[in-house]
């Protein structure tokens, strides 16, 4: 369990790592955007090589195929409550859905490094480089928001540490589940963390990469899924 606490806070930290600098200096939206599509390249390859592949490996295509659909609704769902709540389309929450964003889909991705661990095959360092990677402009722009809208840098460390506490106490809860747990429902839970991942990535990360990195972020993201895609094959 302290190995699984210990690589769980050390995929978090870089939320916490990107408030820190938000409050340091102002990001260019070119740099967030670069970095922002890195990472959802490395996530891509995640997804690919450590979520579907070695779900269908551990629990079968079945398995994976209702971990996908389950992970996907939920997370759609998720999301647009989030938006209603808190009128994120308009602007008006200043980055709090963002943080809210952060830990919808931090909590899988930690699980699965969890999971990784009871299964006894160690932390996979790709999924950990695409996640590190992938939190740290997500974490950055919307400390940034809303320390542009009046709120205070306690008020964001503090959120930050908040959903970093979370997410690493999700990697402690999903090798304590492995360990019970049939390769079936291991397969699920794969799945479902790749559903709830693609579905983040098509309707958040990917879009708001573009927006900010422009022409170069379709190149940045094939160099962060190479860069994953190259640790998972060979780590």
């Amino acid at each position: 369990m302290l190995e699984a606490l210990l690589w769980g806070a050390i995929a978090s930290s870089s939320l916490v790592l990107g408030a820190v600098l938000a409050t340091v200096r102002r990001w260019s939206d070119a740099v967030v955007g670069n970095v922002l599509a890195f990472g959802a390249g490395a996530l891509i390859a995640g997804v690919s090589f450590e979520l579907a592949e070695a779900g269908v490996a551990e629990g079968g295509p079945l398995a994976v195929g209702i971990g996908l659909a389950a992970g996907a609704m939920v997370y759609f769902f998720a999301d647009r409550a989030v938006e209603a709540r808190s009128g994120r389309s308009g602007g008006g929450a200043a980055g709090v859905p963002l943080a809210v964003g952060a830990l919808l889909d931090g909590v899988p991705e930690q699980a699965v490094l969890g999971i990784g661990l009871a299964t006894g095959d160690g932390v996979s360092l790709a999924l950990l480089v695409a996640v590190f990677v992938s939190n740290l402009p997500e974490s950055v722009g919307s400390s940034a928001d809303m320390l542009s809208a009046g709120r205070s840098r306690r008020f964001v460390l503090l959120l930050w540490l908040g959903v970093a506490g979370v997410c690493t106490v999700a990697a402690v809860a999903g090798r304590a589940i492995a360990e019970v747990a049939s390769p079936t429902l291991t397969g699920v839970v794969d799945g479902f963390a790749a559903g709830a991942l693609l579905v983040m990535l098509v309707d958040a990360m990917i879009p708001e990469a573009r927006e900010k990195g422009k022409d170069v972020a379709g190149l940045a993201t094939v160099v962060g899924f190479a860069a994953a895609a190259a640790l998972s094959l060979l780590v």
